[in-house]
């Protein structure tokens, strides 16, 4: 599980994220959503411990500045943060270290061959595509197994097999229990796996919605309604 309670970050005199509070619950797809200038970037930065806040943000029942929370928590940024010098094989070795994941070979094989890296294994990370480069991020969040996974606009540069495959892993780990939180602003991407959205704009959290409630409406035309269309 990932909570938010009462996040609150101020640059000088404006609130990026007001008194943010949400909750991505073990076993569900949350979907966070918003115009750009939402406070989204913000939210997701704070969640992974990479600004100062004010609020509580716990992790799996820890706070998120602990070691218990980073061990069970997965991350995967926008913009992959990896080492250009080191080949897709030499990122598992050291994820797999770090972690001490047992057997992490085995684990990270099976990614490797849904995502269809495996003949680029010996490849630095300078090499890379940009779409090999978001594959090799999430590859090494998920085998880490995480319990609550983060995930800022995973579907980068990911071409149209890949996008199907990576929403099938979600709801895969959802059903195992893992507690997913999806920032995105492709709507139309993400509506037929999300169990749960929140819907953000000007530093709040306007609506929370639930996918059983929208009966009719499908998500995108509820997000504009409160959006004004932004």
């Amino acid at each position: 599980m990932i909570e938010v309670n009462h996040l609150t970050k101020r640059y000088d005199q404006f609130k990026a994220a007001d008194d943010v509070n949400l909750v991505a619950e073990s076993g569900k797809i949350t979907i966070l959503l918003g115009p750009n200038g939402a406070g989204k970037s913000t939210t997701i930065k704070s969640i992974a411990n990479l600004l100062k806040f004010e609020g509580v943000i716990k992790i799996c029942g820890y706070r998120n500045d602990t070691i218990e929370a980073k061990r069970c928590f997965g991350y995967v940024p926008e913009t992959p943060i990896l080492y250009d010098l080191l080949t897709i094989d030499e990122h598992i070795d050291f994820i797999g270290h770090a972690y001490q994941i047992k057997n992490y070979q085995e684990k990270a094989e099976k990614y490797l061959e849904l995502f269809k890296l495996t003949e680029k294994r010996k490849k630095m990370a300078k090499e890379l595509s940009k779409g090999m480069t978001q594959k090799l991020s999430m590859l090494l969040a998920f085998m880490i197994e995480p319990r609550a996974l983060l995930v800022d606009e995973p579907m980068v540069g990911l071409d149209p097999a890949s996008i199907e495959d990576t929403l099938k892993l979600f709801r895969a780990l959802a059903n195992e229990g893992c507690a997913i939180l999806i920032s995105t602003h492709i709507i139309d991407i993400v509506s037929d796996i999300f169990d749960e959205a929140y819907i953000m704009n000007k530093g709040h959290i306007i609506k929370h919605v639930r996918k059983e409630d929208l009966q009719e409406e499908s998500l995108k035309e509820y997000f504009f309604e409160l959006t004004d269309g932004e």
